[in-house]
């Protein structure tokens, strides 16, 4: 168990710090230098790996990672598609599907709204834990530091006391809420999809912020919380 253990995490590694050589990857796993080859050649026997070439043996990860990740993404497509065409029809408004990934959360997938007035993200873009709905919905149930706390606008929380209290009010709500914290025209809701080890997924309604209305924003919440738990029950 052990050896697979220490194989899963040299892919993360790789992927992390590509390319890389073992001596790299064996001072960032700590862990001795023949345990991380042994772990490598099992990788690269598999098709999880390749060597970048060079003289000195780097590696990077093959397509077969990100083959597996679509795959899983489009699992998760395909469950939550139908939820959130029904959400944006109660709601008229954008409805964005992302996954954690690190110190922030990824666009996968979006269903825009029909108003003329509208702000359209691109597919892939990566937002900050800590100043979208979408990222607080996943730091709330996240253990550990909070990540740096980067002011993106005047209203961008950046006391942690201050966050942390606004954690634990998603965690005991079920929602989060972004209030021009990322960028000033934006205001959105949202919900963690939550596994068996914490969020898998976030979905949020998003919209200008003019049209989130403090009427709005609580009835949106509770909305989109009910689909992100109909989305983790079907998973």
């Amino acid at each position: 168990m052990q050896n697979v253990v220490n194989a899963l995490r040299a892919l993360e590694e790789v992927a992390a710090r590509q390319p890389i050589g073992v001596g790299e990857l064996s001072r960032a796993l700590g862990l001795p230098k023949s345990t991380v080859q042994r772990s490598l050649r099992t990788l690269h026997e598999a098709g999880w790996i390749r060597p970048a070439g060079g003289e000195v043996t780097r590696w990077l990860v093959t397509t077969k990672a990100l083959q597996v990740g679509r795959r899983a993404e489009l699992g998760l497509r395909d469950v939550a598609m139908p939820v959130m065409e029904e959400l944006r029809q109660r709601t008229g408004e954008t409805v964005h599907l992302m996954v954690p990934e690190g110190d922030a959360v990824v666009l996968i997938e979006r269903l825009e709204t029909d108003k003329p007035l509208r702000i359209v993200l691109p597919l892939g873009i990566r937002l900050p834990l800590h100043a979208s709905a979408n990222g607080k919905a996943v730091l709330a149930h996240l253990p550990g530091e909070l990540p740096p706390l980067e002011s993106y606008t005047s209203a961008t929380i950046t006391d942690p006391t201050v966050l942390r209290e606004e954690l634990a009010v998603i965690r005991a709500q079920g929602w989060a809420a972004n209030r021009g914290e990322w960028r000033s025209d934006i205001a959105a809701v949202a919900a963690a999809v939550l596994g068996a080890d914490g969020p898998v997924a976030t979905l949020s309604v998003s919209c200008p912020a003019t049209r989130m209305t403090d009427e709005l924003r609580p009835e949106y919440g509770k909305l989109v919380t009910e689909s992100a738990a109909r989305i983790a029950a079907a998973l």
